[in-house]
């Protein structure tokens, strides 16, 4: 008994390894959110005074004019509804589409489950420029270049892997005896994913949903390849126009770089919960 006592972390040692492990991870988010400071403050201050003390610098005034500038040389006007576009269309169809195959890939049996399987996460490894120049014939071929209707499919193709993988690894945690109740009750297929599996799912899905967004959001080598018009610029290619005579304007990029980052940034914060629970749903099988 007296060694079992001996053997237990005392009070102190506890609240001393605990104090430990705070400030280690309060140092980690400062080093992790230092780029955002900076880029804040950098937005906030004028260029004069970014050039004479330096980026690392508490300013000696501050300013909201570099934000009207970066709008208007961005275009991020044209830019943010095109983004949106995307991200209204493109985020939920793709989804949809994952979580069917998903679903068949988890819960339907057919000759070479495995290989599909197999063949869709073998798609995460293909590089997205191994396939431009093909896919640009294609899209070139069926008049959909300089498209941003033109540009979902390519987006919804490139972001099915990993949302498959996602997806099917959370299905397989759905119990299969209440699959087989709902069949002996006569529901299919079809009813059975509609009104049984996706809301079961819904941690899942939003997670996925969540990340594909951002990703969209954010995707430059497929735009920069297949939009070329300046009415159909996204995000990404808005800060591009950040090049040449605004070039050293680094308070304005700063801006600019804000511009395009805060609506996502904070979705992000707000449903971060959501990604957190629905990467690790899949991890055990309940």
């Amino acid at each position: 008994m007296t060694a079992t006592a001996a053997s237990r972390p005392r009070p102190h040692r506890r609240r001393l390894e605990g104090g430990v492990v705070t400030a280690g991870s309060v140092v980690a988010a400062l080093v992790w959110i230092s780029p955002l400071i900076l880029l804040v403050i950098s937005a906030l201050r004028p260029l004069s005074d970014f050039l004479s003390h330096g980026p690392v610098s508490w300013p000696g005034e501050l300013t909201l004019a570099n934000f009207p500038e970066a709008w208007a040389a961005g275009q991020f006007g044209t830019a943010y509804l095109n983004s949106a576009f995307l991200l209204v269309v493109k985020v939920p169809l793709g989804v949809f589409i994952a979580s069917l195959l998903a679903y068949a890939l988890s819960k339907l049996e057919f000759p070479f489950r495995s290989a599909v399987l197999f063949t869709v996460v073998l798609g995460m490894t293909i590089p997205i420029y191994i396939a431009i120049v093909p896919l640009f014939s294609m899209l070139r071929s069926a008049g959909m270049t300089d498209s941003i209707v033109g540009i979902i499919p390519p987006y919804i193709a490139f972001g099915l892997p990993f949302e498959v993988l996602v997806l099917q690894a959370f299905f397989r945690r759905v119990p299969d005896e209440l699959i087989e109740a709902a069949r002996l009750d006569g529901a299919g297929d079809a009813r059975i994913f509609f009104r049984l599996v996706l809301p079961l799912s819904v941690p899942a899905l939003v997670t996925v949903g969540i990340l594909d967004a951002v990703s969209t959001w954010n995707e430059l080598f497929l735009a920069l390849s297949l939009l070329s018009s300046e009415g159909n610029r996204t995000i990404p290619l808005g800060l591009l126009n950040f090049q040449g005579q605004f070039a050293t304007n680094y308070t304005g990029l700063a801006a600019g770089i804000l511009i395009a980052v805060v609506p996502i940034l904070v979705l992000y914060l707000l449903l971060q919960k959501y990604i957190v629970g629905g990467l690790t749903a899949g991890a055990t099988k309940g």
